[in-house]
């Protein structure tokens, strides 16, 4: 009875420590417990994702439950990773019971607008919600365009169909005052096209070894470019690629072409395609368009991809020092979130930059389905310069949703399995819950660097 005496003294002296210890940073060590619960599937406190399940619901039930709906975690409405949006319509509530309950601001009763609401179809991404499409309606209607409100709606996903005038308003290539759009699009198509035919519709007589050698590799290059989408393989997609690279190459000397430039046009190509086809991807034909609509989709692809990479040139000069600086980045996070990966990865020998080079080089566009690579890249241009520190943390995250695969796996497995990640059957709700995990670490680590610290 002594001994047990002592025994319950002595557990509750280290439990008196312990506590004393977790309350020197108690909020941050709670938030650092969620996060790794979310990577052991636990869900955590936060906003939520709305997204379609497959059985019907019946609308007279909707003030009970909303059972039409899965519950998945998402950063969806906190606009970017450097603040918080202000949401004007909608607190949204997690349920033990993981329903939902969304409480209107402006209303006393939202009842009978769920109900309409639940009957819409919302696909996968709520970029498609009625509620923000009349946000993002509301704002491109405005003289004058603000772009920090743009920037946090565009966050969390853009309607496809705005698509276009949104990504081109978020890289300034279209100007925010709508009164000047117009011409400003009209002048800077005629300097495109002047640039093609100047660098690019010449003989090769006229062209130096460099600059012969440099149109042969993205002539190769492009035939290569994102082979599982039929639509690029047509010869004249190819050729409007390759346009679009050399002459970007040859007006930005400090780099010219790089392997991996001609992935990141490809977004822009498929985007401002899709303003002029209907319908999907594999079933566009790019003959179907006029040459004058062909040079406009050009030279806004041209101009969006300089403003892109403008924000992070050094990561295609020589021995693209930026790329191999993130890379380190990455590596000391994942180190700080999942210590056990870390040392696996170590422990077997394995570099980061064996499998994130190309991650960093390409922005997951070879790494994910291309159906997902647009919604992707909403986010990236909602991030505007601070888009490559974004990055390590997307990456990060990335990583670690396959966190216990990895920890099982020798070197040559390891390679194999990062070269080729299992991502062809990822829909939008697993692209939701990657942004989500990076929103939440670059709100720890981002601006608290000596966490990062050993």
């Amino acid at each position: 009875m002594k001994n047990t005496g002592i025994n319950t003294l002595g557990g509750e002296d280290r439990q008196t420590k312990d506590n004393t210890i977790s309350g020197l940073d108690s909020r941050f060590n709670q938030t650092l417990r969620n996060v790794q619960g979310l990577l052991k599937g636990r869900s955590i406190p936060g906003k939520v994702l709305l997204t379609r399940r497959s059985d019907v619901i019946d609308p007279s039930s909707v003030s009970e439950k909303s059972s039409n709906y899965s519950r998945s975690l998402s950063h969806n409405d906190i606009g970017t990773s450097n603040r918080i949006a202000k949401s004007e319509e909608e607190d949204i509530q997690i349920m033990n019971n993981n329903t939902i309950v969304s409480k209107s601001k402006s209303s006393t009763s939202n009842t009978e607008d769920l109900a309409k609401e639940v009957q819409k179809p919302i696909m996968g991404a709520r970029a498609t919600d009625s509620a923000r499409v009349l946000k993002f309606t509301k704002l491109l209607s405005g003289t004058t365009i603000i772009s920090d409100k743009l920037r946090e709606l565009a966050w969390s996903g853009v309607p496809p169909y705005m698509r276009p005038n949104i990504w081109r308003l978020l890289l300034g290539y279209a100007p925010p005052n709508s009164d000047r759009k117009e011409g400003v699009l009209r002048r800077k198509r005629l300097e495109y096209l002047d640039s093609v035919a100047q660098f690019y519709d010449i003989p090769d007589a006229e062209r130096s070894d460099d600059e012969i050698n440099m149109l042969r590799q993205i002539a190769v290059d492009c035939p290569r470019t994102v082979p599982d989408v039929t639509f690029f393989q047509q010869a004249q997609v190819q050729k409007s690629l390759e346009r679009i690279l050399y002459t970007w190459a040859i007006r930005h000397p400090a780099s010219g072409y790089v392997q991996g430039i001609n992935d990141l046009a490809t977004p822009f190509l498929v985007v401002f395609l899709s303003e002029y086809l209907e319908g999907g991807v594999e079933k566009w034909s790019i003959s179907d368009l006029s040459p004058d609509k062909i040079t406009n989709i050009e030279a806004d692809c041209y101009w969006c991809l300089s403003k892109l990479l403008d924000g992070m040139q050094d990561h295609y000069t020589f021995a693209q020092p930026g790329i191999q600086r993130l890379v380190f980045k990455l590596k000391e996070l994942v180190r700080r979130i999942d210590e056990p990966v870390s040392r696996h990865m170590e422990e077997q020998g394995l570099e980061f930059l064996q499998f994130a080079f190309r991650w960093f080089n390409c922005l997951l566009i070879r790494e994910i389905p291309f159906h997902l690579v647009t919604r992707l890249w909403d986010t990236y241009l909602a991030e505007g310069d601070s888009l490559p520190d974004f990055l390590v943390y997307i990456f990060a995250s990335f990583l670690l949703t396959w966190s216990e695969e990895l920890q099982k796996l020798d070197f040559q497995e390891l390679v194999m399995f990062l070269q080729h990640v299992p991502t062809q059957n990822w829909t939008h709700q697993e692209l939701e819950m990657v942004l989500s995990r990076a929103y939440i670490w670059h709100s720890m680590f981002n601006n608290s660097p000596r966490h990062l610290v050993s």
